[in-house]
Parts: structure tokens; C-alpha cells; sequence
């Protein structure tokens, strides 16, 4: 019994050896040929795809420059300016805004420095009021817009660093109908902001109490008014609450898909150092660095200013320069 075991496990390892191993059936030649024709399909889709988009934002961004150079107010000549040297935590923007309508003079009706902190993602406003009694390299003490009367963006940066401390690395300027415009495109459906009282008296147009989405026109009106007891430092407060309001705007996803007509408009609409290329890297930086916040002050800081009356240039605001400086750094952080 056990010997015929024993032949019968020999037996079967006999047969095992024997029998033939199952390799795997080869692929038909057309089946790979129908996967080259797929990948290849595929390829040619999202080339095609590329090509799409490209030429789409190039045409936007053609239809931008040609509005803005239709309705373009600011002199078209080279504005001189000298930036300082770029920080590695913090960037500096001069804002001016300016009331001209192509006169070779015109003084500055907001001013706004605009501090991008790169290691948090943080931008932070520093306005500061045009009454301000400034001492104007190589001019008079005189009010602080009187700056850019005189010497143009380069004076008005000048006077902001001898008197604040303050680096500006780089500038831009827009007048008061191409700020209009601009909104237009950048919000078509206006700008959600909540007015907190009936408006109208020297802004050309009537606001309203209240949530309203407001166009290019109204924006500027609502930016620019000052007649009630806040005065001047209202008028301020309000072009902060703008600065924010179009942030969330600007990150919208309407916004971005008008990106490329927005950037072509801005190369007419606004005089700046920054050229095209750096406004798509700045703009690429802030929108991938996470959470954009919005931090705001105003110059000069309750406290620290008195009120004024010079014989020629009337009501000033006489402030504390030194504390005032020591308020804008603490606000930005100590550039490197």
C-alpha cells in the first residue's frame, strides 16, 4: 500500500514536469495602434485646449489696452522715478490718485501706501491725509499733495522718506476717470459696499443709506466725499473700506476670468513702474500665497497733530513727525 503511494506522488510530479507553462497572450498589434491614436487624441485636445485660452486672453487683453488708450487722461510722458532698493520681507507701493483731466499740472487728491508683507501675505494701507504740513524737499512747508504739484511722483516719494522713514519701492497712478472705468471692468455688476448715510453734496452723484452695489462713478463718489463732520479723515477711512472691498472683488472668480482684459487696461489706465510682466507675477504671488488679509491706518494717528492755520495755504494739519514714524513702523514691521 504504501509503495503504490509512493509511485502514484511519483507519478504526479512526472506529469507537472510535463506539462506545458501558460504564457501570457501577446497584444494584438491593433490594439496598441487604437492606444497611440488615443494618447495621441488626447495630446492634440489639450493642445488645442492651450492654443484656446491663449489666444481668448490675448484678445482680452488687446480689447483692454484699446479702451484704456481711448480714454486715456494722464500724459503719456515718462514719469522719472527712482524706486530704493527692494526689502525680501516687505514690497512698498506709492498709490496716487490723482484729479486731472491732462493738465502738465495737477495736484494729488489721495495718496496711499500700499505694504505687502510677502512672509504673511498681508497687505497694509497707510493713507495718508493731503493736508498734512509737509516740509517738501526744496520748496516751502506746504501742504503734503502740493508734492506731486511740484515735482511729480518722484518729489512726493522724497517727501515721504525724509519725513516718515519710509522706503517706496515702487508707484502707481490713475486719475479719477480711468479709476472709474477700471472699476467698470473689474466689476461689471458694481462693487458691494454699504453706504452709511445719504451722499451727494460735491461727488456728482447720489448715494443712498445702505447695502449697494455700486458702479465705476459711484465707487469714486463714495471714495472721495468728506462733507459732514468727519471731514477729511472719513473721506479716508472710506478709501480703505474700498481698498478691501475690491480685494474680495479681485479674488473672485469673475474677476479672475476677466484677468487678461484687466491687465491690458491697466497698461493705459495707470502710469507705473511695474511693467506687464511683473503685474502678472505680482498678481500670480498674492493670489497663490494663501488667505489675503487687508490692514489699514491712517497718517497722521489720532493724537498726534494739531490744526493749523498758515496765511497762504490755510488749514494744515501740524503733526508729530516723529511719532507718526514710529506709528507707520510699528504698523508695516521694520524693512531689511
Amino acid at each position: 500500500m504504501e509503495e503504490m503511494s509512493r509511485v502514484k506522488r511519483k507519478h504526479n510530479a512526472s506529469a507537472a514536469k510535463q506539462r506545458p507553462t501558460k504564457t501570457p497572450p501577446k497584444k494584438a498589434p491593433q490594439q496598441k495602434k487604437k492606444k497611440k491614436f488615443r494618447l495621441r487624441r488626447i495630446f492634440w485636445l489639450l493642445m488645442f485646449i492651450m492654443v484656446l485660452i491663449g489666444g481668448y486672453s490675448y484678445y482680452q487683453y488687446q480689447k483692454g489696452i484699446d479702451l484704456a488708450t481711448a480714454d486715456k487722461e494722464l500724459s503719456e510722458e515718462d514719469i522719472a522715478f527712482m524706486g530704493d532698493s527692494v526689502s525680501s520681507k516687505t514690497e512698498n507701493f506709492l498709490l496716487i490718485g490723482v484729479d486731472s483731466r491732462g493738465e502738465a499740472q495737477s495736484r494729488s487728491d489721495s495718496m496711499m501706501v500700499l505694504s505687502w508683507d510677502k512672509e504673511h501675505n498681508t497687505l497694509r494701507t497707510i493713507s495718508f491725509m493731503r493736508d498734512i504740513y509737509a516740509d517738501i524737499p526744496g520748496y516751502e512747508r506746504q501742504k503734503l499733495n502740493a508734492a506731486y504739484y511740484h515735482g511729480g511722483v518722484q518729489l512726493l516719494k522724497e517727501t515721504l522718506n525724509d519725513m516718515f522713514d519710509l522706503p517706496i519701492h515702487h508707484y502707481a497712478m490713475i486719475d479719477f476717470v480711468s479709476f472709474e472705468k477700471m472699476i467698470d471692468i473689474i466689476a461689471p455688476d458694481g462693487v458691494t459696499i454699504d453706504v452709511e448715510k445719504d451722499m451727494y453734496e460735491k461727488i456728482y452723484v447720489q448715494l443712498y443709506e445702505g447695502v449697494h452695489d455700486l458702479n465705476g462713478q459711484e465707487l469714486l463718489g463714495y471714495a472721495r466725499f468728506r462733507a459732514d463732520a468727519e471731514g477729511d479723515f472719513g473721506r479716508v477711512r472710506r478709501q480703505q473700506q474700498v481698498i478691501s472691498a475690491l480685494k474680495e472683488q479681485l479674488l473672485s472668480t469673475t474677476t479672475l476670468m476677466q484677468a487678461p482684459k484687466l491687465i491690458g487696461a491697466m497698461q493705459g489706465y495707470i502710469n507705473t513702474d511695474v511693467d506687464t510682466a511683473g503685474q502678472i507675477a505680482y498678481l500670480a504671488k498674492l493670489l497663490s500665497g494663501g488667505a489675503l488679509e487687508v490692514e489699514g491706518m491712517t497718517v497722521p494717528v489720532q493724537g498726534t497733530y494739531s490744526d493749523y492755520r498758515d496765511y497762504k495755504y490755510g488749514l494744515v494739519l501740524d503733526i508729530d513727525v516723529e511719532q507718526n514714524t514710529q506709528a507707520i513702523h510699528d504698523f508695516i514691521g521694520t524693512s531689511d
